[in-house]
């Protein structure tokens, strides 16, 4: 079954840092984490893909998806324990993978506040934290 976690008062402001570790399951082939107002407005998708080896990162505005950005540097696996850490900044978010690459993607339409977070599919939660 798919894990899914939800926030929707989380307050995440630029020049925030959001961690979250957490453990992906054995069988997963994919999941996201997800920072917007609501889960059809979305400022950032973070999407690691198992079955095509890639990071989908994109954005969604009144339920419509818009451009992927695609990064082939998957430097974790299923069935690890792994943590990400977000920093929005105010024209992008910045990732920092578990092995210290740092993926991003643009504020494409000037969040300054993210009240909404989810984590959806095959990724447990195990510790978040919002600096």
């Amino acid at each position: 079954m798919a894990e899914r976690f939800e926030i929707f008062n989380l307050n995440m402001k630029t020049g925030d840092t959001l961690k979250i570790k957490g453990k992906i399951s054995e069988d997963a082939d994919n999941f996201s984490i997800n920072l917007g107002s609501s889960s059809s407005d979305l400022a950032f998708h973070f999407s690691p893909r198992f079955n095509e080896s890639v990071i989908v990162c994109n954005s969604r505005c009144s339920k419509a998806w818009q451009s992927e950005h695609r990064d082939h540097h998957l430097c974790f696996s299923k069935g690890s324990v792994v943590k990400f850490t977000i920093e929005m900044q105010e024209d992008k978010f910045q990732v920092k993978l578990p092995d210290g690459h740092e993926v991003e993607f643009p504020n494409r339409h000037s969040y300054s506040n993210i009240s909404y977070l989810s984590v959806k599919g095959g990724f447990r939660i195990t510790s978040f934290k919002l600096d």
